[in-house]
C-alpha cells in the first residue's frame, strides 16, 4: 500500500512519488522479482463534501496509468468499496460508483481489486441519467457533482425525502416519575422537568436521592450513548440543560442535605478554565458539560484566569482534575507557566490540556516536562470522560498514564527528528520566492484610501446572509458541510443509521439558530462593529511598507516558508505587494470586526440553567464574526474595482472563489500575533470597533476577526510550517525585538 513516513498517499503526486520509490527499493536494491510486486495506491472516498476529496477517483486512475507505464511487470490492486462510503446504506449508487470506476481503471491498466460482486452493476446497463451524475463525480468533471448526485440518490433511499408531521407523543406521561425523568433527559424535553423533580423529591424523600437514583441514571444512558457515537454534541448539550434545571429546583433543599452530609463526593471534582489572556470559551464550556453529565462537579472559572487564581481555586474546592483550555497560540506558554507552578507548589493532580491552538506534540514537549504529574492533551468533549475516568480509577489510572507517558516519549523521539529537518537559508528562501513581472503586473487601485467604519444591531440581518454554516456545526462535533441550497446538512458519518440521525440533528441545531438569531435581530441583541482601510503600500524584502501622503506611516512584517520545495515557490506574503524597487505604488488593506453583546446574553440563558441556548448564542456571534469579515472583504473588493455588486453569488463568497485573500496574524501564513498591534493602531481599531486586544493578542469580544487584504490575482493562503533560526533572528531584528522574545511568539514554527 501507498505509505511512508509522511502518511498515506492521497494525491497523484504522493501516490507516484511512493510507489516508484518501493519499486526501486524492491527491483533496483534488494531484487526482487517486479513482476511479484502488486501495488494498492489507496483508493479513497470521492463525493464526501470535502473539496480535496474529490479528485482522488482521477488521482488513483492516473496514478495506475502511470505506474503500467513506468514501473515494469507491476500490478495494481485496490479497495474497490472505499470509493463509495459517501453513500452508504444507498446500494443503487454504490453499485453504479463501482462500475464507473472499475471501468476507467481497468481501462487505465488496474490488475485486480477487492469488491463485493454482488455490488456491481453491468456499465452498460446504469441508466443514462445517473450514468452522467455518477462519472461527473468519479471523474470530477465539474464543481457541482457531488451535491447534484447527493441530490439525484435521495430517489433510492428507502426513506428518502418524505418529510412526515410529527406529533406531540406524550404516552411517556403516563410511566412511573423515574421513568419520565429518564426519557426527559435523552430528549432534552424541559417541559414538565418541575414537575416531575417535585414529585420525585416527594416520593424519594432527599434531593440527593433524586439525583444519584433517577437523574444520574438518565445521564449514565446519554453519557454511554454519546461515548458510543450514538448520541450528538447539540443532544448532550440539551439533556444537561434538563439536568440544570432539575438540579436548580432540588438546590435549596440540597443545601440543607450538604450540613447534614459534608463528606459527600462526586465522581471527581474538575476545576476548568481558560487561561490567562485567552477569551475563547465555547469548547471549555462544553467538555464541562459533558463531564457533568457523567457525574464531575465541575467549577468553570471562565475565561483570561491568571495561574494563581486557578491554582487558589483548585486548592479550594478540593480538585482532583484541572483543566486548562486556550484557543490563540500565547496560551501555550501560559499553559507551561501553570505546569511549571504546579510543579513548584507541589502539587500532584492531573493536569488535562485542551482547545484549537494546542496538540499532543506540544503537550509532550513543552509542557509535559515542566510537571512530574499526569498530563494529558484531550482531543474534543468526547475525549473528556474517558480520559477523567481513567486518571481518577484505582484499577485504570497506573496503565492509563503508562501508556500516556509513552505516547509522549514518541512524540519527543519525533519531534527531535524534525529538528534535524534540513531547511533552506533565508537567503535561498529568498531568492525561491515567487516572482511576478510587476513592468506588465494587474494592480488595482482603490476608489478611495483610508478607513470606512461599519456599525449598528441592523446589520446583524445584512451578515446573516454571508454566514457559513459548517463550521458552525463542527464547534458541536457533527462533521459533515450545509448545503446552503438544499437547506440541509450532509454529514460524514460512513454508517447509514448514524448519518441518517446526525443529519436530523444538524436540522433541529440550525433550527435552533436560526431562531435565536431572529429573536436577536427583533430584540437587537447583538450590536456589530467593523472598519475596513485600504492604503498605498510597497514591500522592502520581507516587509510591506504602508504610506499615508507619501510618507512612511507604519511597516508589516512577514515569515517565509523555509522547507525545501521541489517545483513550488517559498511564499512570504510580502511576495503579493509590488516591491518598492518596481516604481509603482500597489496598496494593502486590513480589518478588525466584532460582535458585541453574545457575552451577556449567553449569561442570561445560563442564569436560567439553560447551557444549551448559552452555547448556542456564542457559537451564533462566532459564524457573525466570520460573516462580517466576509461582508467587510467583499465591500473592499467592490472599492479596489475589480468586482462589481452581483458578480459572485453568496455561494462562492462562503467558498472564498474570489480574487484576493485576507490572511490574520496568528494563523498559519503569518503565525506571529505581534503584527496584530500594527493592524489595530493602522485601523484605529479599538476606537472604531470595541475590539481590544489583551496581552496574549486575543481579541475581545471573543466574536472578533482581523487580518489583512491583499488583492493580487495570484495571491493565496499558505503555510509557514518551520523556520530557521537564521530567519528568526533576521526577523527579530527587523521587528526591534530580542530573538528569545520573538522565540517565545513563535515557538510552535521553530525548526531548531
Amino acid at each position: 500500500m501507498a505509505f511512508d513516513e509522511q502518511g498515506q498517499a492521497a494525491t497523484y503526486t504522493d501516490k507516484i512519488r511512493i510507489c516508484e520509490r518501493a519499486y526501486r527499493i524492491l527491483v533496483d536494491e534488494v531484487g526482487f522479482p517486479p513482476e511479484d510486486i502488486i501495488f494498492d495506491p489507496n483508493i479513497l472516498t470521492v463525493a464526501t463534501g470535502i473539496e480535496e476529496h474529490n479528485n482522488y477517483a482521477v488521482d488513483f486512475i492516473e496514478a495506475t496509468r502511470w505506474i503500467k507505464a513506468n514501473l515494469p511487470f507491476a500490478k495494481v490492486s485496490g479497495g474497490v468499496s472505499n470509493i463509495s462510503f459517501s453513500f452508504r446504506g444507498n446500494n443503487k449508487v454504490r453499485e453504479a460508483m463501482h462500475s464507473v470506476f472499475l471501468y476507467h481503471a481497468i481501462k487505465a491498466g488496474m490488475d485486480m481489486g477487492i469488491v463485493n460482486a454482488g455490488m456491481l452493476e453491468v456499465y452498460e446497463e446504469i441508466p443514462p441519467e445517473m450514468l452522467v451524475k455518477v462519472e461527473d463525480v468519479i471523474l470530477n468533471r465539474n464543481q457541482s457533482a457531488t451535491e447534484v448526485l447527493v441530490d439525484y440518490a435521495e430517489q433510492f433511499k428507502g426513506q428518502a425525502g418524505s418529510a412526515k408531521k410529527t406529533e406531540i407523543d406524550l404516552s411517556w406521561r403516563e410511566a412511573p416519575v423515574e421513568k419520565r425523568l429518564e426519557h426527559a433527559l435523552l430528549k432534552g424535553i424541559t417541559d414538565f422537568i418541575n414537575e416531575d423533580t417535585a414529585e420525585a423529591l416527594a416520593k424519594l424523600g432527599k434531593p440527593l436521592s433524586v439525583i444519584e437514583g433517577p437523574l444520574m441514571d438518565g445521564m449514565s444512558v446519554v453519557g454511554d450513548l454519546f461515548g458510543a457515537g450514538k448520541m450528538f454534541l447539540p443532544q448532550v448539550v440539551k439533556s444537561a440543560r434538563v439536568m440544570k434545571q432539575s438540579v436548580a429546583y432540588l438546590q435549596p433543599y440540597m443545601e440543607q442535605e450538604k450540613l447534614a452530609n459534608p463528606a459527600q463526593r462526586s465522581a471527581g471534582k474538575i476545576v476548568l478554565a481558560t487561561v490567562k489572556g485567552d477569551v475563547h470559551d465555547i469548547g471549555k464550556n462544553i467538555v464541562g458539560i459533558v463531564l457533568a453529565c457523567n457525574g464531575f462537579e465541575v467549577t468553570d472559572m471562565g475565561v483570561m484566569v491568571p495561574c494563581q487564581k486557578i491554582l487558589d481555586k483548585a486548592v479550594e474546592v478540593g480538585a482532583d482534575v484541572i483543566g486548562l483550555s486556550g484557543l490563540i497560540t500565547p496560551s501555550l506558554d501560559e499553559m507551561v507557566h501553570v505546569a511549571s507552578e504546579m510543579e513548584r507548589l507541589g502539587f500532584k493532580q492531573p493536569l488535562l490540556i485542551g482547545g484549537a491552538t494546542t496538540s499532543p506534540a506540544h503537550t509532550a514537549i513543552k509542557i509535559a516536562p515542566k510537571y512530574s504529574g499526569p498530563i494529558v492533551h484531550v482531543l474534543d468533549a468526547s475525549r473528556s470522560v474517558p480520559v477523567t475516568t481513567s486518571l481518577l480509577s484505582d484499577d485504570q489510572r497506573e496503565g492509563f498514564i503508562k501508556s500516556n507517558e509513552e505516547r509522549h516519549a514518541r512524540l519527543r523521539e519525533e519531534y527531535g527528528k524534525k529538528k534535524d529537518r534540513q531547511l533552506l537559508s533565508l537567503d535561498e528562501s529568498r531568492e525561491k520566492g515567487q516572482k511576478f513581472d510587476w513592468s506588465t503586473q494587474d494592480i488595482a487601485t482603490p476608489s478611495f484610501t483610508g478607513t470606512k467604519v461599519y456599525e449598528g444591531a441592523d446589520l446583524i440581518a445584512t451578515l446573516r446572509e454571508f454566514i457559513d454554516w459548517s463550521p458552525f456545526f463542527h464547534s458541536w462535533e457533527l462533521r459533515g458541510r450545509w448545503i446552503a441550497n438544499e437547506g440541509r446538512f450532509s454529514s460524514a458519518h460512513e454508517d447509514a443509521e448514524m448519518k441518517q440521525k446526525a443529519e436530523a440533528e444538524a436540522l433541529k441545531l440550525y433550527n435552533d439558530a436560526n431562531t435565536l438569531l431572529d429573536r436577536i435581530i427583533a430584540e437587537k441583541r447583538f450590536t456589530a462593529k467593523g472598519v475596513f482601510g485600504l492604503f498605498p503600500a510597497n514591500s522592502v524584502g520581507d516587509d510591506i511598507e504602508v504610506y499615508d501622503n507619501g510618507q512612511l506611516k507604519t511597516t508589516f512584517h512577514t515569515l517565509r516558508q523555509q522547507v525545501i520545495k521541489k517545483d513550488k515557490a517559498n511564499f512570504a506574503l510580502s511576495d503579493y505587494i509590488a516591491p518598492k524597487s518596481s516604481g509603482r505604488t500597489d496598496h494593502i488593506g486590513g480589518f478588525c470586526v466584532g460582535i458585541h453583546g453574545a457575552d451577556e446574553l449567553a449569561k442570561e440563558f445560563d442564569a436560567a440553567h439553560d447551557p444549551y441556548h448559552g452555547i448556542l448564542t456564542k457559537a451564533v456571534a462566532d459564524r457573525l464574526a466570520e460573516a462580517f469579515a466576509e461582508y467587510l472583504h467583499q465591500q473592499a473588493r467592490f472599492a479596489w474595482g475589480y468586482e462589481k455588486p452581483g458578480d459572485i453569488a453568496n455561494a462562492d463568497l462562503i467558498k472564498e472563489n474570489y480574487r484576493g485573500i485576507r490572511p490574520a496574524p496568528g494563523y498559519p501564513a503569518q503565525p506571529d500575533h505581534t503584527e496584530k498591534p500594527i493592524l489595530f493602531a493602522l485601523l484605529d481599531a479599538t476606537d472604531k470597533t470595541g475590539v481590544e486586544l489583551t496581552e496574549s493578542m486575543a481579541m475581545h469580544p471573543g466574536s472578533a476577526v482581523s487580518g489583512l487584504y491583499f488583492a493580487h490575482p495570484e495571491s493565496h493562503y499558505f503555510g509557514i510550517s518551520v523556520l530557521g533560526k537564521d530567519q528568526v533572528e533576521d526577523y527579530a531584528q527587523r521587528k526591534g525585538m530580542s530573538v528569545e522574545e520573538m522565540e517565545r511568539w513563535l515557538g510552535p514554527w521553530l525548526g531548531y
